[in-house]
């Protein structure tokens, strides 16, 4: 039996007849996990011992059936008492974090953009909690919802109800006039829903959020996560920047739980509500004009992918450091009730290429939380990413 996180099979109890057991062995991930503890390197070279080899052949590789549990989602519990463990662990860590940067910052009050979605009412929750430990007002609390383009009336409903509810300072500034102005400034047609069209209106919520930060001497918050690190989802010098991000080790499959647990263990029958909504709610930047119904046209996972996916290729491509068909082997187990080859590796191809591709935009990342075994900050520590921007593949 080998002492660690991938567990060999035990014989049945108390059978008279003898038995012969077989498991498969990850050879690659017992080899990463010696390189990565450094408690067994250290003792390995100051203990007094001598390495016994012993040699022998292993030339088929034919294991036969392979009957391992792949877990669709590796960052969530599947129990789930310990999932709710897991939830409570990490929304104190967020917490407690964000409590420790604002006392030796000197800084009151937090300046947040709230837009409806699951990351920022996430971020929300972080920042009552933080400010319940430290004993400070809601009312320094600075909620600003600001609405563009595709803001959808229930993603706008549910950011004012929930920043009234907790009884923050909320505000809201339009952003339309701002951003048709600025087209106008660098001559870009509105009529144009390009990249551009885009990211003036995410820069344009960022300026906003800074300038109101330092007029009332907050910290503006960030809401981006984990999986958007990862592909890139975000505005450059947008929604990518704060001062400091509360979200920046959850995986998205992860945000979905925390927000549950919240609803569930720590607010109100009218909070909850919102939140249960809120949760409801496709994830989406709303960047783009809505729909003839004013409904959400513009859906993140319509573009990017399925969450769940590039979450379970995240955890083993830096976790477990494996190679790219490795992982392919491990999804197409782990997801064959639910996506057929060619869309995994659809999505795998995309999560490569962006991963890479957006790893400038992770080198100039503002500090935040590691809550987890996955970061992808450069200064994190515990044997994470450490990957130059210009790195290829």
């Amino acid at each position: 039996m080998l002492k660690t996180e991938i567990c060999c099979k035990k014989t049945k109890r108390f059978q008279r007849d003898n038995q012969v057991v077989s498991s498969l062995i990850d050879l690659d991930r017992l080899n990463l996990q010696r390189i990565k503890n450094i408690s067994f390197r250290e003792a390995a070279t100051t203990l007094p011992w001598t390495a016994r080899t012993v040699s022998f052949s292993f030339k088929n590789n034919n294991f036969g059936i392979f009957d391992r549990f792949i877990d669709k989602h590796p960052f969530v519990p599947e129990d789930a008492k310990q999932r709710e463990q897991r939830c409570s662990e990490i929304f104190n860590i967020q917490a407690t974090a964000l409590a420790k940067r604002m006392q030796h910052t000197g800084l009151r009050k937090a300046v947040i953009g709230i837009s409806g979605g699951l990351d920022s009412t996430l971020a929300l929750l972080v920042i009552t909690k933080t400010f319940a430990l430290l004993g400070y007002s809601r009312k320094d609390i600075i909620t600003i919802t600001l609405p563009g383009f595709g803001t959808t009336d229930r993603t706008y409903q549910n950011a004012i109800s929930l920043c009234k509810k907790l009884e923050t300072d909320f505000r809201e500034v339009n952003i339309v006039a701002a951003c048709l102005q600025h087209f106008k400034d660098i001559g870009h047609d509105p009529d144009v829903h390009d990249v551009t069209y885009e990211n003036v209106q995410a820069r344009e919520r960022t300026q906003i959020l800074m300038d109101i930060a330092n007029k009332e001497g907050g910290l503006v918050i960030g809401t981006g996560d984990l999986s958007e690190m990862a592909l890139g989802w975000s505005t450059y010098n947008g929604d990518h920047m704060s001062m400091y991000a509360v979200n920046c080790s959850v995986p998205k499959t992860l945000v979905r739980y925390l927000v549950n647990y919240v609803a569930e263990e720590e607010t109100g029958a009218e909070i909850r509500s919102i939140l249960l909504d809120v949760l409801d709610t496709p994830v989406t930047p709303e960047l783009l004009p809505k729909d003839v119904r004013g409904k959400i046209a513009q859906k993140t996972e319509d573009i990017v992918g399925p969450y769940e996916l590039h979450d379970f290729f995240l955890y083993y491509f830096v976790r477990a450091a494996y190679p790219p068909v490795k992982i392919f082997y491990l999804a197409k187990k782990a997801f064959a009730d639910c996506y057929d080859e060619e869309t995994i590796r659809k999505w795998l191809q995309i999560f490569i290429r962006r991963f890479f591709a957006m790893q400038f935009k992770r080198s100039a990342i503002p500090d935040g939380p590691k809550v987890g075994t996955v970061s992808l900050s450069p200064r994190a520590t515990g044997g994470c990413l450490r990957m130059p921007a210009a790195r290829s593949g």
